[in-house]
């Protein structure tokens, strides 16, 4: 199949992904973390799990990117980087950093975040060094000005979050408690706020399908988890702060 043809149909799949996996996840939590449940099969540890699963967004990411005939060019080089920072951290430093216990993931859902990784990656990386159509110009444009902005502070807030919810237990330690500090002031998911802005940010920076299709995906995605765990610290944590909101400060 041309890489054209294997591009748009990629395309089409990861939107059409999106839009089964958003009315499911409003009904059916993704059985991990403060949602797992029996039912789901063998499981394998987080730290495990999440090496595993994201892996591709790295290695197969740079695999098929070096391949392209615009793997060199500025703002091909610049966009790599990019994701590159997002998925190295979340490949290796992210589970490394974890304080997670005891705590596993149902090895279905890994097997089917391993595939959806694999071609989103690959997308991804024909789009920004093989299919684009970006000169040097592209780099003073207001699209990817402001998708890098959006990007780099998306990544940002989600470090910091992330780093948060660690410092919520000491070493050894399991349970939840209730997160405070940084935008958790004002809602329950800043990591999942963060994550869209970046691909938001990302799908402006690279003007692609490919980056428009994970921005809807990782939208369809993302919101229905915010608001099953905004539920579900209203549910365990009687003083649970009123005035925070799921996902955007005071709105949502």
């Amino acid at each position: 199949m041309e890489v054209e043809r294997f591009y748009t149909i990629g395309v089409a799949l990861l939107i059409g992904v999106a839009v089964v996996v958003f009315p499911t996840l409003l009904f059916v939590p993704a059985p991990y973390g403060r949602h797992a449940r029996a039912g789901w099969g063998p499981t394998v540890s987080s730290r495990l799990a999440w090496s595993v699963m994201e892996s591709p967004s790295v290695v197969l990411f740079a695999w098929i990117y070096l391949r392209g005939d615009s793997a060199w060019t500025p703002v091909a080089l610049v966009l790599a980087a990019a994701w590159l920072l997002h998925y190295v951290q979340r490949t290796f430093l992210f589970p490394l950093r974890m304080r997670a216990t005891g705590q596993r993931k149902p090895l279905a859902t890994v097997a089917m975040a391993f595939g959806f990784n694999c071609l989103n990656a690959t997308l991804n990386a024909l789009a920004i060094s093989q299919l684009a159509a970006h000169d040097v110009g592209w780099l003073r444009d207001p699209r990817f000005l402001v998708g890098l902005a959006l990007f780099l502070g998306g990544f940002a807030l989600n470090v910091h979050s992330d780093a948060v919810l660690r410092r919520l237990r000491g070493p050894g330690e399991t349970g939840y408690r209730i997160p405070r500090g940084g935008l958790f002031r004002y809602v329950t998911s800043p990591n999942y706020l963060a994550e869209i802005v970046e691909w938001i940010g990302w799908a402006l920076a690279s003007w692609s399908g490919a980056g428009l299709a994970f921005a809807l995906f990782t939208f369809a995605n993302l919101v229905p988890r915010a608001r099953s765990h905004h539920r579900w610290y209203h549910e365990r944590f009687p003083d649970y702060p009123r005035e925070r909101r799921a996902l955007v400060p005071f709105l949502y």
